[in-house]
């Protein structure tokens, strides 16, 4: 792909994130807009804002999956894994702000994706809790709950926070709100 189509589909993606995650009703010439190209562009690379949002769900999970990979949530110290995981996802939630359970309706391919990436991080939380970094008695469910939250809250009502430092104030609110001591 040609570097500024490669641009031009970035724009497109990030764009349609953004404007479908405020509004899942957007039209295709506002996204065109937003990202800064005619319509018949994004037209001809994507036939309709189903498409598009699919597209959108791909970008999403394989950022997600960077993230993942990179944090080594199972071979690295907890600490060092759970900062790097944050590190890495709050700017993915920026970036990417469409929620992704809307997926599980209309793509099955990133829903099972999904499902994927959620079991790993539910297996780290699950190690977590297992190497006493949480209270014994704190439910795992509950406990990837509240890091989601923690997540989404830095991501999107924080914005100003930059990633280091929004995975450190997660990193201490999650281990020290739920802490063992």
């Amino acid at each position: 792909m040609r570097a500024d189509a490669a641009r031009n589909l970035t724009a497109v993606l990030q764009a349609g994130a953004r404007l479908l995650a405020e509004d899942p009703g957007t039209s295709m010439a506002a996204i065109a807009a937003a990202a800064g190209v005619d319509r018949t562009t994004v037209h001809r690379r994507f036939a309709n804002r189903e498409a598009l949002l699919s597209a959108v769900f791909q970008a999403k999970l394989d950022s997600s999956g960077r993230v993942l990979d990179e944090a080594r949530l199972t071979e690295a110290p907890v600490q060092v894994a759970l900062h790097r995981y944050l590190e890495g996802i709050i700017p993915v939630s920026r970036e990417w702000p469409v929620d992704t359970r809307r997926m599980m309706q209309q793509d099955p391919e990133a829903s099972a994706r999904r499902d994927e990436q959620s079991a790993r991080l539910d297996a780290f939380v699950q190690r977590i809790v297992d190497e006493g970094f949480l209270r014994p008695d704190t439910d795992p469910a509950w406990a990837r709950a509240v890091l989601s939250g923690l997540v989404d809250s830095v991501a999107h009502r924080f914005p100003d926070v930059d990633p280091p430092r929004a995975a450190d104030l997660v990193a201490a609110t999650f281990l020290t709100g739920l802490g063992a001591d």
